[in-house]
């Protein structure tokens, strides 16, 4: 049974810094066009579900207490701090869910290795999208990279963001998803459960400055 993608269009968050856009209209770099749209995408998997266990019930996801506070939530990303970036990109998605009563996320090796491919991707070649030049979705990205496959059960969800200056760090970021509507609903979707997020240097315009953020959001159900 193929993906069915639902597409949320909203108008697009002007968030400046430098002069470049952040957390971003999908916009062709090299056009340099920043008037379109933010996408942020979620997809559905197969849901069917096997006879033998059609009756067994799942066991309800667990909300934990309020996260410690988020450390290094203001830090400029380097080469040299880009794990305590993505860590603190981590703990404000946690904190938010948290303070709406939602299912922590646990981190997850095989969204985060989709979302660093599609981030260093982005600066690399010089685009900002959900997908690729050379065609591939977020949802092939995600399966490539091993985290389910084709044909099982899932939900899955990307957001993404570039930016320079205080715009570039996690609480910057974290600011601008939660002001545009498709992003922040990828942030409160009560199913998901794990998610990756892939921090690279440097922007679609220019590798030079800023980061490039990638967050995938995943459950397999």
């Amino acid at each position: 049974m193929p993906a069915r993608t639902l597409i949320a269009r909203i108008l697009p968050v002007a968030a400046i810094a430098a002069g470049l856009l952040v957390a971003a209209p999908a916009a062709d770099a090299k056009s340099k066009k920043k008037d379109k749209p933010v996408i942020a995408k979620i997809a559905l998997g197969d849901k069917r579900v096997k006879k033998a266990h059609a009756s067994a019930k799942k066991p309800k996801a667990k909300t934990s207490q309020t996260p410690a506070p988020c450390q290094n939530t203001d830090v400029l990303p380097t080469p040299d701090n880009v794990d305590l970036v993505r860590a603190a990109i981590l703990c404000l998605h946690n904190q938010i869910r948290s303070q709406n009563n939602l299912p922590l996320l646990k981190d997850n090796a095989k969204l985060r290795k989709a979302a660093n491919s599609h981030s260093s991707a982005m600066v690399n070649e010089g685009y900002f999208d959900h997908t690729s030049p050379d065609g591939d979705s977020f949802v092939d990205r995600i399966i490539g990279a091993g985290y389910a496959k084709k044909n099982d059960g899932w939900t899955l969800g990307e957001n993404l963001a570039w930016g320079t200056g205080e715009l570039s760090t996690a609480q910057g970021v974290m600011d601008a998803w939660m002001n545009s509507a498709g992003h922040k609903a990828n942030i409160l979707k009560k199913a998901y459960r794990e998610v990756g997020i892939g921090v690279r240097l440097g922007v679609p315009t220019d590798n030079g400055v800023g980061a490039t953020i990638t967050a995938d959001f995943g459950v397999k159900l």
